[in-house]
């Protein structure tokens, strides 16, 4: 069995066809599928059902496919310490972040990491905090950034506190709360907001907010991007609570501190069983590659 026939089998499975599979990677369609059956006569099973409109996986092609993935990475990550060793950085890092990440100017870190280490590959991912460290205990990614409520803490995983942060009431220029020097949560509660959907941390934090001091409020729009909450805000049609050093970035609205309003930790997370020189080699960019961070439980 070869890691190239391995290859083409996850290409065949992540693009639904033999076609892109081989424009992937970099083959003819006619050498891919002769690998591929190849390792179907190897391994004794079809891994594909082939339609003149579709490819699946078989049971038996289910089965296969994670422990196929899990051979690349190791080869990968393999020939990237062999390069570390001679002092060279190869390789890929996977990143997760927050919609509202804040800790650090990602973009800015990201252009500095690609010019220290031209050879690695960098991928991005943006979802909310419980599904990227999720990815990252499945090794899905090699590092995330999360904002979690402050008595919530990542569990199995290693990672560092980047940020503490207070959330501010974010509301339009026209609003009445405009022209306050600050606002409560009672006063608040008498609003209608548009937050992140209910169950994500980033909505977790309000909500906990609010339900402790015996409010309810209602949430009349429920947003995955920040930008699409600050543009409901700029029209009047809802007003939001976001950490306060994330605002700045939105135009067109006012901000103005909370009263016992949320707050959130911002923190930066990698796998129980270590980095990557790749990912190790990000975290020295950012200035905390010795935060051995023990495992969170």
């Amino acid at each position: 069995m070869e890691l190239q026939q391995m290859r083409y089998v996850v290409a065949v499975a992540e693009t639904g066809s033999f076609t892109k599979a081989a424009r992937r990677c970099h083959v003819v369609q006619s050498a891919l599928s002769h690998q591929i059956a190849r390792l179907e006569r190897t391994l004794g099973a079809r891994l594909f059902d082939r339609t003149s409109r579709s490819v699946r996986l078989t049971p038996a092609g289910a089965a296969f496919l994670p422990s196929a993935r899990q051979c690349l990475d190791f080869a990968e990550r393999a020939e990237a310490e062999v390069a570390a060793a001679v002092g060279e950085v190869r390789g890929r890092v996977t990143i997760g972040v927050i919609p509202t990440v804040a800790a650090v100017d990602l973009p800015a870190a990201l252009k500095t990491f690609r010019e220290r280490y031209p050879h690695v590959r960098v991928a991005l991912r943006v979802q909310p905090s419980h599904e990227l460290v999720e990815q990252v205990r499945s090794g899905a990614l090699d590092l995330a950034f999360l904002g979690l409520p402050d008595a919530v803490r990542p569990t199995g995983v290693r990672g560092h506190v980047m940020a503490h942060d207070r959330h501010v009431a974010v509301v339009s220029p026209s609003h009445a709360f405009a022209e306050l020097d600050q606002v409560t949560l009672p006063e608040l509660a008498g609003e209608l907001f548009v937050d992140f959907p209910a169950g994500s941390p980033g909505r977790t934090q309000s909500d906990r907010a609010f339900a402790g001091a015996g409010l309810h409020r209602e949430v009349a729009f429920e947003v995955t991007t920040a930008e699409l909450m600050a543009g409901l805000i700029r029209e009047a049609l809802a007003v939001a609570v976001l950490p306060s050093r994330y605002t700045p970035r939105l135009s067109g609205v006012t901000t103005l501190p909370v009263v016992d309003g949320p707050s959130r930790v911002e923190h930066l997370v990698w796998g129980a069983g270590g980095l990557t020189p790749a990912a190790a080699a990000f975290l020295d960019v950012l200035g905390v590659a010795d935060a051995a961070g023990a495992v969170q439980v």
